[in-house]
């Protein structure tokens, strides 16, 4: 989702150098796109993501502001946040930043309004917030072992385990190597499915151990669900629809809007406005907004019934429409229109007085 830089009433203000940054370029290594992933995924496997506002004083243009140059992730596992309850680095309760750069193995410390930092929905302090794997760190672990279980069973081409009966007593040495033996013809996946030679006096009995049986399948498939769950991931997105309710595809992006997007972009927006906007532009009412009408884009047929719902009600222009569908404006489209036979309540009527000697 693009972020968009908004006055009052929903107009695009005029750009400035840190929306040029959101927008096109944070930083000279960087696209936005590759950031924004960047952050995203450090803040659900460490559970906090932060990046590092590089900025400079520039007290004759910006009248003693800091001018952003640039906004640079700082790996989380290479970030510790240090809440200063004595004052010993010169603000009593604040919160600073401790970078270990592992490239140049040197640290910075950085003031709370010098870090964008974001963090997962769950959080007991409000200042650190919980990973994902760690929220799951069970189920996970579960998940794990049951993919190790499917990896050996199929490395022993899908053979369970099995008895072998045999007359007689065998020492130790002898019977490890007969066991051998039969494992040479019986595992591996070169050997499914053929011959196993069994001499006269012996008998192999498997001891029957299936998928299904262990109702591999439902748990992993409940465990699928349980991670998704955890990243607000809906059913369907993982292609899970066995118990999908939804018409169309449009409502599925809606629902994951509402129910995933909506708290994530909020957090997203609210520290990136509180840390990033000019206090004139704050006090002006400028501020910092992603689009979310990306995903909610619906089928031809249906997008065109709604922009001219909205053009022939005079809730968008026509040119307002035409950039929702990426053609160029038209002269004359900048006006709103709708249908002149609209009246006030208040009005009705009043097309049926007749004027009298110049009064109504």
């Amino acid at each position: 989702m693009p972020i968009k830089f908004y006055a009052k009433g929903r107009q695009e203000a005029e750009p400035n150098k840190v929306y040029y940054l959101l927008k096109h370029r944070p930083n000279p290594i960087m696209t936005p796109t590759t950031f924004w992933t960047a952050v995203e995924n450090n803040r659900n496997h460490f559970g906090n993501a932060y990046v590092w506002i590089q900025s400079e004083f520039n007290k004759k243009k910006y009248g003693g502001d800091y001018s952003v140059k640039g906004l640079w992730i700082m790996p989380s596992g290479d970030v510790t946040v240090i809440v200063d309850d004595k004052g010993v680095f010169g603000g009593k309760g604040e919160i600073y930043y401790w970078y270990s750069d592992k490239y140049s193995g040197e640290s910075y410390f950085f003031r709370s309004h010098e870090v964008l930092h974001f963090k997962t929905s769950t959080t007991f302090d409000g200042i650190i917030g919980e990973s994902v794997r760690e929220i799951l760190k069970s189920s996970i672990d579960g998940a794990i072992a049951a993919q190790n279980f499917k990896n050996n069973l199929y490395e022993g081409g899908l053979t369970a385990r099995a008895a072998l009966q045999y007359t007689g007593d065998l020492d130790p040495k002898k019977e490890k190597k007969l066991i051998e033996k039969f494992e040479k013809y019986a595992t591996g996946v070169n050997n499914a499915g053929k011959f196993i030679p069994v001499p006269i006096g012996m008998k192999i009995e498997p001891l029957s151990i299936s998928l299904t049986d262990s109702q591999y399948y439902e748990l992993a498939k409940y465990t699928a669900l349980q991670i998704a769950g955890a990243f607000g991931i809906k059913p369907n997105q993982i292609n899970d629809y066995e118990k999908s309710s939804y018409s169309n595809s449009e409502m599925q992006q809606l629902s994951f809007y509402v129910d995933t997007e909506l708290y994530i972009l909020k957090q997203y927006e609210e520290e990136i406005n509180y840390k990033l906007l000019d206090p004139a532009e704050e006090e002006a009412g400028l501020y910092y907004k992603f689009n979310e009408n990306v995903i909610l884009r619906t089928d031809t047929k249906s997008q065109a019934e709604i922009l001219s719902k909205y053009v022939q009600n005079g809730i968008r222009t026509p040119n307002e429409a035409r950039a929702l569908l990426d053609v160029p404006d038209k002269p004359g489209g900048n006006d709103l229109m709708c249908n002149g036979n609209y009246i006030k309540l208040t009005q009705l009527g009043e097309n049926y007085k007749k004027k009298e000697g110049g009064k109504q």
